[in-house]
């Protein structure tokens, strides 16, 4: 029989160094989780990932158990490492903050892929060009 699933939870963290202070702490000690055994596991699975923010899926059981799923980093944190650019524009329309080339973008597109609902890669590529272009971000 399949055990009742009581919570979902979404955290996103930085791979390899969460630790059971906020908001980790917060937000699973009411769900009834062992934090000590996520954090182990989480950073454990993601120590080749270091430096990047790594989205998580959390299934929260009846019996307190957990499974979590890894995505792929946010899009725009894959933007602005595949450009090296700290940050986005903050006056997106008249600043730019860097340039992106089409080979970088499918390099990106690739990566992000398997968490997007796009039917292809093109659509992909589209999708992420929004993405850079809201960011000050242009695609050369």
């Amino acid at each position: 029989m399949a055990k009742k699933i009581t919570r979902q939870i979404k955290l996103q963290l930085p791979a390899g160094k969460a630790t059971a202070a906020p908001p980790v702490g917060t937000v699973l000690g009411p769900a009834g989780v062992n934090i000590g055994t996520f954090v182990n596991e989480f950073n454990s699975a993601t120590r080749d990932k270091m430096g990047e923010i790594i989205p998580v899926l959390m299934t929260v059981y009846e019996d307190r158990s957990f499974t979590f799923i890894m995505k792929q980093p946010p899009a725009s944190r894959l933007i602005l490492s595949a450009t090296g650019v700290e940050k986005g524009s903050g006056k997106t329309p008249s600043e730019k903050a860097g340039k992106l080339s089409k080979a970088k973008l499918e390099e990106v597109a690739k990566r992000k892929m398997e968490d997007m609902n796009a039917p292809d890669l093109a659509a992909a590529m589209k999708t992420l060009t929004g993405t850079a272009r809201s960011m000050g971000i242009d695609i050369v």
